[in-house]
């Protein structure tokens, strides 16, 4: 994969209906300015992760990143621990976004069952993901390409509509700033801006991608530090400048009700076919984010396998280096979450859905823990840091902090009643991981010979420093 492609996939990961749908209720909760600083501290957090990210993946350029680095400077518990859950999180947003696309499609064609487009949608994300990584990297860049041109469309004609350089509909006047001057600062008080930074924080997961392409990269050393400049800073751009405009242009009350503030933004600027135009662009960000999923699912059960904490079988390639049988795997476990959509909807894939929330988030977690842990173990074996191709600055400032932040987010799922099911859930499946590991992957991979010796010598191969 070239840089375009890294830079592609993990904004894609990011851009999603959590922007496109989700953000008026950010602001109707924090207010407009309050939504604009909740952005601005999860992109802060986004930032010292990747950071983090960026020393480790340049350093040993693996399929699997993290999972692989907390296995080998926290703990193989842990690291199993964390690769499950990771990977069973993917796989149930693979099967929510298929559902969401497949709802989607609706509008155009009202008669036709939902289960149908998702099987339509499930077999070509399939087939592009088998066919080779540079295929999914390429899909990905157009898909995610069609994202960031509606923003950008947005953010133009938006802000030429608050200060007047565009008509409104109906005659009515320029709002300029006045949205942000109605509420007051925080409406809702700081209790409501906490709540909104959880939801914002988990907004932006998917940046974390870069690190699981690596392994697949060309010229890693050159192209991961510059995706991760470019995806964060980016990033913050597109969703900063679009939240502005929302706030601008719907007023705090209305924000929270309407299906997609875009599509209002849109209409009440006079743009033709607007929510044909929305729908189209959400449908290419669902499958964006599906798309991502499976790439990201199927790399992490690879890189488990040949740690020997997955089936050996899940290590096969198919002649053009995918490994088929791990993607074969995540394709039916996402299915069969599918099927829980539309039978066990208020049940069981709300408890999936839950879970498939705390992985990403311990996974930033377990990325800022893995870095204060490799470079105290390559300065103690006589590593020089001059010699580190990207480092992360100012340690061990920035690793700290990236980790105290994000386990306070993790934290605060106790305190919001839609989110704290993640706690109840997550909490006992990865104890269950702990004691499966333990009472039977451990002794397995002792018999096999793995241990800190076939980690060194995974990290003897791949290090470029």
């Amino acid at each position: 994969m070239k840089a375009r492609h890294l830079f592609m996939i993990s904004l894609g990961g990011v851009i999603g209906s959590g922007l496109f749908l989700g953000s008026g209720y950010t602001i109707s909760q924090a207010g407009p300015a309050g939504a604009i600083l909740s952005y601005l501290v999860g992109g802060f957090i986004m930032f010292l992760t990747m950071l983090c990210l960026g020393e480790l993946s340049v350093a040993m350029p693996v399929s699997g990143s993290f999972q692989t680095y907390t296995t080998k400077f926290i703990g193989p518990g842990t690291g199993f621990a964390l690769g499950w859950l990771y990977w069973l999180g993917w796989s149930v947003t693979v099967a929510l976004e298929l559902l969401s696309s497949g709802q989607l499609m609706q509008r155009w064609f009202p008669d036709s069952p939902v289960w149908i487009w998702c099987a339509i949608f499930a077999i070509g994300l399939f087939s592009l993901n088998a066919l080779s990584a540079r295929a999914f990297a390429e899909t990905e860049f157009w898909f995610a390409s069609i994202k960031i041109f509606a923003i950008i469309a947005f953010i133009v004609l938006g802000g030429a509509a608050i200060f007047g350089l565009v008509p409104m509909q109906g005659g009515q006047a320029a709002p300029f700033l006045s949205n942000f001057t109605a509420n007051g600062f925080l409406p809702h008080g700081i209790g409501a801006l906490l709540i909104t930074m959880i939801a914002v924080n988990f907004s932006f997961q998917g940046t974390e991608l870069i690190g699981i392409a690596a392994g697949e990269s060309e010229e890693p050393e050159k192209t991961i530090p510059k995706s991760i400049k470019q995806t964060v800073w980016r990033t913050l751009f597109f969703f900063v400048l679009a939240i502005f405009v929302v706030a601008s242009l719907i007023p705090m009350k209305q924000a929270g009700v309407v299906e997609s503030p875009f599509v209002v933004v849109f209409d009440s600027i006079g743009i033709p076919y607007a929510a044909d135009i929305m729908n189209f662009v959400i449908l290419t960000a669902l499958l964006s984010v599906a798309n991502s999923g499976i790439y990201a699912a199927t790399r992490m059960l690879y890189a488990m396998s040949t740690e020997k904490m997955a089936s050996p079988a899940l290590t096969k390639l198919n002649k053009r280096g995918v490994p088929i049988n791990a993607l074969l795997l995540t394709i039916g476990i996402a299915l069969l979450s599918l099927l829980s959509g539309f039978f066990a909807e208020e049940t069981v894939f709300v408890w999936l859905l839950s879970v498939a929330g705390l992985g990403a988030q311990v996974g930033w977690i377990s990325i800022s823990a893995s870095q204060i842990a490799f470079r105290r173990k390559f300065i103690r074996e006589g590593g020089k840091v001059d010699d580190l191709k990207f480092k992360t600055p100012l340690f061990p400032l920035v690793p700290i902090v990236s980790l105290t932040l994000n386990c306070i987010v993790l934290l605060s799922l106790a305190f919001d009643s839609e989110q704290r099911l993640a706690l109840y859930l997550g909490t006992p499946f990865v104890i269950a991981c702990y004691l499966i590991y333990h009472f039977k992957i451990k002794k397995k991979r002792e018999n096999l010979g793995v241990g800190e010796q076939h980690l060194q010598l995974k990290e003897n191969k791949t290090m470029t420093v």
